[in-house]
């Protein structure tokens, strides 16, 4: 069978980006094969310093996923801190990876120019991020185009370490498609907690009210049409809304007499009641504390069979046993 495999790291409260750039695809995979999900705590430890924050956001992951459709009956779901292989095949991998192939990480060059700290967790974060995949011999792994380059580099690692050491590690597809194209944010960047620009999945009505009113658009006038082609209003809004009333607001743009102000609090309304069922599902879920506890730990148990078997193996190809 197939096997699946994507993460999410717990840095904040999920939003929109999350959603349809990681979360609603990995869910409708749960069908096409053997799915594993994990919340990726170590990976969250290179920009969260604050433990008790840090177990908040764990807890709140779980909670959206679950609320947003992830079924732990047809995947497995667990805390990447429960399976403490990862970081033990990420020493074992990065003893074959080349200083020069994570020197060309872009992601590690963006965060250190937005002021994240150049730490060694930061710049091996592509060789952790191998192990997560490798671990559970993955066949397929979704990824939006930012990771697209980290994908090809736990390709690139686990051919070295096969080449060295024998044919240890499963060789892994990326799945890069529209379903994880990137998801504008309230500037019209890519939707980032590290730009400060998300709108969050279950914020307060009057909360996400206020984000919406504040995306940034340019000057036209209310009677004037409207540039259709990167309208970060627009591209919100095909995310949420019907064919229908997407093509009326995209008509309503080209002839104008509508402003702006309007286009935002029909997006508002669209965001809000396309995410009803799930605030639902998680108010229940919220009120059942010990139900999230017992997925993760019977995810963990789940995942440990797979993860014991693959570093067993890795293990023996090095000399370890």
């Amino acid at each position: 069978m197939l096997r699946i495999l994507s993460g999410i790291q717990p840095t904040g409260t999920l939003h929109l980006g999350n959603y349809f750039g990681m979360m609603r695809p990995s869910i409708a995979l749960q069908d096409e094969g053997d799915a594993y999900y994990f919340i990726a705590d170590y990976h969250a430890l290179t920009s969260v310093h604050d433990p008790d924050l840090l177990r908040a956001n764990v807890r709140g992951v779980a909670l959206d996923f679950i609320a947003c459709g992830l079924d732990p009956r047809r995947c497995c779901f667990f805390r990447q801190s429960d399976i403490p292989a990862h970081v033990e095949l990420a020493w074992l991998l990065s003893t074959v990876t080349p200083m020069g192939l994570l020197e060309r990480a872009h992601s590690y060059k963006d965060k250190v120019a937005r002021g994240l700290d150049a730490s060694h967790g930061l710049f091996a974060y592509p060789v952790l991020m191998a192990a997560d995949i490798l671990l559970y011999d993955s066949a397929l792994v979704p990824v939006g185009k930012d990771q697209k380059q980290h994908l090809e580099m736990t390709r690139d690692i686990a051919q070295k370490f096969n080449d060295r050491y024998g044919n240890t590690f499963r060789i892994p597809e990326p799945r890069i498609g529209e379903e994880t194209a990137v998801v504008p944010g309230l500037d019209g960047q890519k939707m980032s907690k590290s730009y400060h620009n998300t709108i969050e999945i279950f914020a307060e009505e009057k909360v996400l009210k206020k984000k919406v009113m504040g995306l940034v658009t340019d000057s036209t006038p209310v009677e004037a049409p409207k540039p259709v082609e990167n309208s970060t209003i627009l591209a919100l809004y095909r995310l949420v809304a019907s064919a229908a009333d997407v093509q009326q607001m995209e008509q309503e743009f080209m002839n104008g007499g509508v402003g702006y102000g309007d286009f935002k609090k029909r997006l508002f309304g669209a965001i809000w009641e396309y995410f009803a069922p799930q605030r639902t599902r998680r108010a229940e879920l919220e009120r059942n504390p010990d139900e999230i506890d017992r997925i993760l730990a019977d995810g963990a148990a789940r995942a440990r069979q797979v993860a014991d078997v693959v570093i067993e193996r890795a293990r023996e190809a090095v000399g370890l046993r």
